[in-house]
């Protein structure tokens, strides 16, 4: 992955290359929008948006053709964070930004992609079919699955979207550090921390969204993502701290991506360190901004 990092920062042509070569196919896209953020952080915004310009045709035209917009969000998306981050030195501050970057996209999903939104709700209602179906031929008591509404699908999509844009914005991030500043990425993820004020209003919002019926759950996501990522740069602190292994950090994300409850979790240790501040307490390799001061590098 480095050797690709450093293809990419040769040169205009070969960042060019690797921009488009990936953003029309949902597979390969991630490699694409992390290239396009790499050039934005190292060589500035106006870098970055070029790359983005060109590689908006091949992912426009899947769009057209399939319905797909996901290669299109994501390299929209990683874009603006890599942008924020540029302009602001501030990792919290961009990992933040995925809030209207999933919460647009949602939006723009549900007013515009009807065809897509279709497609999925009857993917869901298709599949759950047969599971009731199985449930029955195995003499289980069968009681009707819910289905997923429109609203539904276009917040999951919302938050898959803010997701997936902040993990190709780490991952730039990373491939910009091992160049120009080696160990500055793992210094900057581990002090990723928000201040009780910015905890309390993304849990509000978040309530508030899960009040609002099962409908909105999905979206309450997109608005705790900051403090997801919070709490795994916490993690990744405190393993640090205690010299425990890879293994460890491995089993822990196999169980995040698995279980809900080990998300929620994340969550809420990252709101009790917005108030306890137990990286500061730690006497961690952090500041308490969150930054290395090596963004632009």
């Amino acid at each position: 992955m480095i050797g690709l990092a450093r293809f990419v920062m040769r040169g205009r042509l070969q960042a060019l290359l690797v921009a488009v070569a990936g953003a029309g196919s949902l597979l390969f896209s991630w490699i694409s929008a992390a290239a396009i953020a790499l050039v934005a952080m190292r060589r500035g915004p106006g870098a970055g948006l070029w790359l983005l310009m060109w590689a908006v045709f091949p992912a426009a035209a899947v769009l057209a053709m399939t319905g797909d917009s996901g290669p299109l969000s994501l390299l929209v998306g990683t874009t603006v964070l890599a942008v924020v981050l540029r302009v602001s030195v501030s990792l919290p501050l961009a990992v933040l930004a995925a809030v209207p970057v999933g919460l647009a996209t949602g939006a723009l999903t549900l007013a515009l992609g009807g065809p897509l939104l279709d497609q999925v709700v009857a993917f869901f209602d298709q599949f759950l079919t047969s599971v009731e179906q199985q449930m029955a031929a195995n003499g289980q008591a069968v009681t009707a699955l819910p289905r997923p509404t429109p609203l539904q699908v276009a917040g999951m999509l919302g938050a898959a979207n803010g997701l997936l844009s902040v993990v190709c914005l780490l991952l730039a991030r990373w491939w910009q550090a091992a160049l120009y500043n080696p160990g500055g990425f793992g210094v900057e993820f581990r002090a990723l921390y928000y201040p009780p004020a910015a905890a309390a209003a993304m849990l509000l919002g978040a309530l508030a969204l899960v009040g609002m019926g099962l409908e909105y759950r999905p979206w309450a996501v997109i608005v705790t993502l900051p403090l997801m990522f919070a709490g795994l740069g916490l993690l990744h602190a405190w393993v640090r701290r205690r010299g425990r292994g890879r293994g460890l950090l491995v089993g822990f994300y196999l169980a995040w991506m698995l279980f809900d409850l080990v998300k929620l979790a994340v969550v809420g240790v990252a709101l009790a360190d917005s108030w306890l501040r137990w990286r500061q307490r730690w006497g961690d390799d952090t500041d308490e901004s969150g930054n290395d001061g090596h963004s632009r590098d």
